[in-house]
C-alpha cells in the first residue's frame, strides 16, 4: 500500500468530549469519525484493525467447532415478549415500529433469534451439540454514551450460542468456549484476565468475564497473585478479617460527635482506628406483593457495601433501593450520617458483614444528630444479626480458602461467557427428541466478544505520549517505510521501493509513505498511528551506508547497512508477532 493511495487524516488535537486516551487517539489518528452520541464511522485505519480482530476471532471460533451464521440486526418483538425481555431489558433496548405498526427491536444481542432458529431447525438428539455464532452490528441505547468505542451505542460484537442435550454437555461446551476465548485474547497480543462474574441481564448460572488489564479500566478485578483465582469485584468473596469475636471490655455509651457524619471523621474525632467504626446503609426492600420493609446493612468503617451481593440476599430478590429520607426519619429518628443499629424507633432487619459480626466494643451511629455510640457489643447491646458477605474486597485482604493476599487491578471487559441452562430454550420451546423419542429441553450457553471495543481496550493498554502502540496481530500496518526526500532522490526511491516490494512479497502488511512529507511530520504521524516497525531511508544515511529501523516501543533506532535491512526487519517482525 502506498500512503498516497490511502486515506490518512490525522490531527494534533482531540475533540473536547474525548475523555479517555483511546477516544482521543482514535480521533486524532483519524480512525473514527463521530456522527451522533455513541455512533461512529470506522475510517480505513480502524476498519483494517477491526477486520484483523475479526479474522483472529473467526479462526479460533471455527477451530473450536462453532459454525458461522449471520442473524438480523432488526428482530421481531414477539420473540422478546415470549422471553419477557421486551419489558425487563429496560431503556437500552431500542424499540421501533414498521409501517404497519408492528413492533421490532434493534438487537443488543441475539438469544431470542438464535433460540427460535434452533427450535425450528433441531428435532433430534443426533443434531446436538451445536454452536452457532455471528459477527454483527449491535445497538444498545446507552443513557450516556461516552469514551468513544468503549461505551458506544452502535458497536460490533461476536456472539455465539451453544445448544446441548443436558447440563453436563452444556458445561463442556462452556469450557470449550472459555478455552477458545483464552486463545483469542492471547492471539490478539493483549494482557488479560478471565474472572468470575455476575450474569447480569443475560441471566444464567455460570459466568466469566475476560478483562483487558488497563489503568483506565472502569472495572475492578480481584486476583490472587499466588494462584489462578480472579473475580470481578462484584463477585469476589470477601473474607472475615476477625477470626473470633472478643469479649466486651467497654460499657456502651452515647457520646457527642458534632459534625462527624462519616466514619473517617468519627474515628479522627474520637482518636480511634477507622477499623473500630461501623458504617450503616439503609435499604427499602420490597416483597413479592410490593410491600416494603427496612433493612439496615452494616460494614466496617473502611469498607463499602457491594450491591451485587446485596441483591442476592434472601428477601431482596423482588427489588430494593436506598431508603428515602422520610423512611430513615420514620425508623431511626435521625438524618443519615448518624444512623446505627442501637435503639431504632421502629423494628428493622439487621444484616452484618462477616467482619462486623465478629467485632466488639465498636462505634456506630447514635440515631441522634451529632452523636455516636461507643463500646457497642453483639449479644449484650444488640441481638445477634443476620450475617452475610456484603462488602467489596480491598487490596491486602487474605485470599479465601487458599494461601495468598488479594490484589486489585483495573480492567476493561471485552468478552463474557455464560451458562444459560434452559432460561431461553424453555420459553421459546427449543426441544429435541431423545433416543427414546421423548422431547427434552435444550441446554444453552452464550458467549460474547466486543469486537470494536477490543480496539479501544488495546489502545488503553498500549500507548505512550506519542500515540498508539499496536500489538502486532491487530495493527493497521505492520511496517511503515519512511523515505526522506522521496521527491528529490532517485536512490531513496529505489531503496525504499525495493524494501517495500521485498516485505510485501513476504506477506507483511507494509505501507510506503510516498507523500514526500517532512521527516518530523512523517515520524510523528506514524508514531501517533502506532505502526510497530518503522524503516527510515534517507539520502544522507545512504551516503554513509545506513538505513534505520526502529520498533515503536523502542527509544532508539538500529542503524543497518542496506544489505542487512530485509533480514533484520523480518526477524524483528517475527519477534514482535510471537511476543504475546
Amino acid at each position: 500500500m502506498l500512503a498516497s493511495h490511502f486515506h490518512l487524516n490525522t490531527s494534533k488535537e482531540a475533540p473536547a468530549d474525548a475523555e479517555v486516551i483511546s477516544h482521543q487517539l482514535m480521533m486524532r489518528s483519524g480512525m473514527i469519525r463521530k456522527h451522533a452520541g455513541g455512533i461512529y464511522t470506522y475510517m480505513p485505519l480502524a476498519l483494517k484493525v477491526l477486520r484483523k480482530i475479526e479474522n483472529i476471532i473467526r479462526t479460533e471460533m471455527n477451530n473450536s467447532g462453532a459454525i458461522e451464521v449471520l442473524m438480523p440486526v432488526v428482530q421481531p418483538a414477539e420473540l422478546w415478549m415470549q422471553t419477557g425481555r421486551w419489558d425487563a431489558y429496560g431503556a437500552e433496548l431500542l424499540r421501533i415500529k414498521d409501517r404497519h405498526g408492528r413492533d421490532f427491536v434493534l438487537q443488543p444481542t441475539s438469544e431470542e433469534v438464535v433460540t427460535d432458529i434452533v427450535a425450528n431447525e433441531v428435532q433430534s438428539w443426533r443434531q446436538l451439540p451445536l454452536n452457532l455464532y455471528h459477527i454483527q452490528t449491535k445497538f444498545r441505547d446507552e443513557r450516556r454514551p461516552r469514551f468513544g468505542l468503549m461505551r458506544g451505542r452502535e458497536f460490533t460484537m461476536k456472539d455465539a450460542y451453544s445448544f446441548d442435550r443436558d447440563e453436563a454437555g452444556a458445561l463442556k461446551s462452556y469450557d470449550n468456549m472459555f478455552n477458545a476465548y483464552k486463545r483469542i485474547f492471547t492471539a490478539l497480543g493483549l494482557k488479560f484476565r478471565a474472572v468470575n462474574a455476575d450474569t447480569g441481564s443475560i441471566g444464567g448460572s455460570r459466568s466469566h468475564e475476560f478483562q483487558v488489564i488497563a489503568d483506565t479500566g472502569e472495572d475492578l478485578i480481584v486476583y490472587n497473585p499466588d494462584s489462578e483465582y480472579a473475580a470481578n469485584i462484584e463477585l469476589a468473596e470477601a473474607p472475615c478479617l476477625i477470626a473470633e469475636r472478643a469479649a466486651p471490655t467497654q460499657a456502651i455509651e452515647r457520646v457527642p460527635t458534632p459534625g462527624s457524619n462519616k466514619c473517617e471523621l468519627v474515628a479522627t474525632q474520637l482518636g480511634l482506628p477507622l477499623e473500630r467504626t461501623v458504617k450503616s446503609v439503609v435499604y427499602s426492600v420490597s416483597d413479592e406483593e410490593g410491600k416494603k420493609s427496612i433493612y439496615l446493612l452494616l460494614v466496617r468503617g473502611d469498607h463499602e457495601v457491594n450491591e451485587i451481593k446485596v441483591g442476592k440476599l434472601a428477601g431482596f430478590e423482588h427489588g430494593f433501593e436506598l431508603a428515602s429520607e422520610a423512611e430513615i426519619l420514620e425508623h431511626f429518628g435521625s438524618q443519615p450520617g448518624y444512623l446505627g443499629p442501637v435503639q431504632p424507633l421502629k423494628p428493622i432487619t439487621i444484616i452484618a458483614d462477616t467482619t462486623v459480626a465478629n467485632m466488639s466494643d465498636f462505634v456506630c451511629g447514635g440515631n441522634k444528630e451529632d452523636t455516636h455510640w461507643i463500646g457497642v457489643n453483639w449479644g449484650r447491646d444488640l441481638a445477634e444479626p443476620i450475617v452475610a458477605d456484603i462488602r467489596n474486597v480491598v487490596a491486602g485482604d487474605p485470599a479465601v480458602g487458599e494461601p495468598g493476599t488479594l490484589a486489585i487491578e483495573h480492567g476493561i471487559e471485552v468478552g463474557h461467557v455464560f451458562f444459560l441452562g434452559d432460561k431461553y430454550s424453555e420459553k421459546l420451546k427449543a426441544t429435541y427428541l431423545n433416543e427414546q423419542g421423548k422431547p427434552e429441553i435444550i441446554q444453552m450457553g452464550c458467549y460474547g466478544i466486543g469486537v470494536s471495543r477490543i480496539m479501544a481496550a488495546a489502545i488503553e493498554q498500549n500507548n505512550d505520549e506519542k500515540g498508539i502502540i499496536w500489538p502486532m496481530p491487530m495493527t493497521p500496518f505492520e511496517v511503515v517505510i519512511c523515505p526522506i526526500g522521496w521527491g528529490k532522490s532517485e536512490e531513496v526511491r529505489q531503496q525504499a521501493t525495493a524494501i517495500y516490494e521485498h516485505l510485501k512479497a513476504q506477506g507483511i502488511d507494509v505501507i510506503l509513505d510516498d507523500r514526500d512529507a517532512r521527516p518530523g511530520v512523517m515520524f510523528s504521524e506514524w508514531e501517533l498511528i502506532g505502526v510497530p516497525i518503522r524503516v527510515t531511508v534517507g539520502e544522507r544515511g545512504l551516503k554513509d551506508g545506513i538505513i534505520e529501523v526502529q520498533a515503536r516501543r523502542d527509544a532508539e533506532s538500529v542503524k543497518l547497512s542496506p544489505s542487512e535491512v530485509n533480514t533484520y526487519v523480518l526477524e524483528l517482525y517475527n519477534n514482535l508477532k510471537n511476543t504475546l
